[in-house]
């Protein structure tokens, strides 16, 4: 059972916290520096693509509508104040949005601007960690991301990936939040009843990395479903 997600301006300041965290991680990073868990890219790409999302998502927020990627353009100048006026210009966006205008959004949720809210938190909070930041996320905000891999993405998994198939339900429980979510086997996989079988435990973030395919500490993953689960693409 979870409570999320959360009211759609609580994501506000945690989105300002984590571009803060961000910005200022990037002040001390090696530009050409490699990062891990994305293939072929530098600390370059990866505050470009960041920094690009954010425009996009500001687009859209403003027009409600579907805007064309254009995730080439990078900074002219300094990348670290290019990524700060990136993310001041998705938090006015948001800063004046009603969260409950219809709006274009890629994802299996109501087609509303809360969408962008939370998925703007999320994502930062991703790509925080493949800065390799110590940034501390809060265990809610953790299990929050779970909840959207389960409720936003899985439903429309087919736009990225084939359809995970599991063996049987596979329920996951963050250690240090309670929150617990069931996942079913279906076209595609969606989330159920509680079942027994096969479980993931671990703190919430450590769940929110492994589902987004990033390096962590492993959980502990008891069943040939759990594997399968843990194993399958779920995310863009």
């Amino acid at each position: 059972m979870t409570t999320m997600p959360f009211p759609a301006r609580d994501y506000v300041p945690v989105l300002a916290e984590l571009t803060g965290a961000f910005t200022e991680a990037l002040r001390t990073a090696d530009p050409a520096a490699a990062v891990p868990d994305c293939a072929g890219w530098t600390v370059t790409d990866l505050a470009t693509h960041l920094g690009n999302v954010h425009r996009w998502a500001a687009t859209v927020v403003r027009t409600g509508e579907v805007h064309p990627q254009d995730f080439a353009v990078g900074a002219d100048g300094d990348l670290v104040s290019w990524y700060a006026e990136s993310a001041r210009l998705l938090l006015a966006e948001l800063a004046v949005a009603d969260p409950a205008d219809p709006c274009w959004h890629f994802a299996g949720t109501g087609r509303t601007k809360a969408f962008w809210f939370r998925r703007q938190v999320h994502e930062t909070a991703i790509h925080l960690a493949d800065l390799g930041s110590d940034h501390v996320l809060e265990p809610a905000v953790a299990a929050d991301g779970v909840d959207e891999v389960f409720t936003a993405m899985l439903p429309r998994v087919t736009r990225w990936h084939a359809v995970p198939r599991l063996p049987g339900p596979v329920t996951l429980r963050a250690t240090d939040t309670g929150d617990v979510w069931t996942v079913h086997p279906g076209e595609p996989p969606a989330l159920g009843p509680a079942a027994g079988g096969a479980s993931v435990e671990a703190p919430a973030r450590d769940l929110l990395l492994r589902l987004w395919k990033r390096t962590g500490p492993d959980p502990r993953a008891t069943g040939d479903a759990a594997e399968a689960l843990l194993a399958a693409p779920l995310t863009p």
